[in-house]
């Protein structure tokens, strides 16, 4: 690797993450093309996730790509499905040298771009600022390998872990500068996803706004009974995403009135509600890599008990609530402290009035 090399991953690393949210169910890849020292094409994967960023680049580059160096965050696929295979497509436009940052892990490619390109003549280096670019591609990864989309907890609490009054009320603990994040935050998921219960007492809207004319994430709800408002905001999507109901096996009464308004999901039932692991290996299945959930209390507890969050990003205002607030997360049954799951700081930061941490698992 030289320092070329890493400052022109870096620029196709950054190009790539305007994908995220965006691409699903396909990796949201960013691609640089550089002749001579000059960047004549760059692109990432577009929205629905075709084309894909070095058929992007490749396009804007034209007669340039020859003899060219192509820096691509993620191996190029080597297998046809709605379109030919872009590592056969570098091949074709002459360009001289690939560099990536890692092997894809899909079954269809795991190392046959790499392989393609190199028996074409082309010369491969791999791993370049692979450790960030497997962050980027956090959720085609983990969807790849377990079947289900990265998972990350979005909370907004006071100092105390509270997210309402003893009788509900819940805005705003955080100010609008955290808002404003949060909303970033659903911007760069795939999907924004809500329990039966916070649906019902928050008729929340889950979209983005405030942000221009954006690509809306899909609005998911978990919900046993599909026992939820049917004159609210989930049943009039205005300006938001498509919905999605995950369901228990008991929710026949509710499911003809749904059926004509959201995709219905139905998953096995645990302990009287929504099987967890069931509900994401669903959302996996459709497609899904990035869910953020924005609770409530039981949801993120569940979650938590099942091992299945993957970041927290929690939002602490300056106020307390008390010990008959509501709680952020519901109960755990934790006896030892042995058995909490040890999550490792990343960042913290003022944002406005409040502080917002991001914690990963160990």
């Amino acid at each position: 690797m030289t320092p070329t090399d890493d400052r022109h991953m870096a620029h196709a690393l950054s190009l790539g993450r305007r994908g995220l949210g965006r691409v699903w169910p396909n990796p949201a890849v960013g691609c640089v093309l550089v002749r001579e020292g000059l960047v004549v094409g760059r692109g990432w994967t577009a929205p629905g996730g075709r084309p894909h960023g070095e058929t992007v680049a490749l396009a804007a580059a034209r007669d340039a790509a020859r003899d060219s160096t192509a820096y691509v965050t993620l191996e190029p696929c080597a297998h046809y499905g709605r379109t030919p295979p872009c590592a056969d497509a570098l091949v074709a436009a002459g360009v001289r040298r690939v560099v990536t940052a890692m092997e894809d892990p899909d079954p269809r490619v795991a190392g046959q771009g790499h392989a393609r390109l190199r028996e074409a003549g082309v010369a491969v280096c791999t791993g370049i600022r692979e450790a960030e670019a497997r962050r980027d591609h956090a959720g085609f990864l983990t969807r790849v390998a377990v079947g289900r989309p990265l998972v990350t907890l979005k909370l907004a609490a006071s100092i105390d872990g509270r997210i309402a009054t003893a009788s509900g009320e819940s805005r705003w603990i955080t100010g609008a500068e955290a808002r404003r994040v949060v909303h970033a935050l659903r911007l760069e998921h795939d999907a924004v996803m809500v329990g039966g219960g916070t649906a019902r007492a928050d008729d929340p809207a889950l979209n983005v706004r405030d942000l221009g004319a954006v690509r809306q994430p899909v609005r998911v709800v978990i919900s046993r009974a599909l026992d939820l408002p049917r004159a609210g905001r989930l049943e009039r999507p205005g300006e938001a995403g498509p919905l999605w109901l995950v369901h228990g096996q008991t929710a026949d009464e509710a499911r003809d009135f749904w059926l004509a308004r959201a995709t219905l999901l139905p998953v096995a039932e645990r302990d009287g509600q929504v099987d967890a692991a069931a509900a994401l290996a669903a959302l996996g299945r459709a497609g899904l890599t990035r869910v953020l959930c924005e609770g409530g209390g039981r949801l993120a507890a569940s979650l938590i008990t099942a091992g299945l969050v993957d970041r927290l990003v929690v939002f602490s205002a300056g106020l307390t609530l008390g010990a008959d607030a509501r709680p952020s997360v519901g109960a755990l049954g934790l006896t030892r402290m042995a058995d909490a799951e040890r999550f490792h700081l990343q960042d913290a930061r003022q944002v406005g009035g409040d502080v917002m941490q991001v914690w990963e698992r160990t």
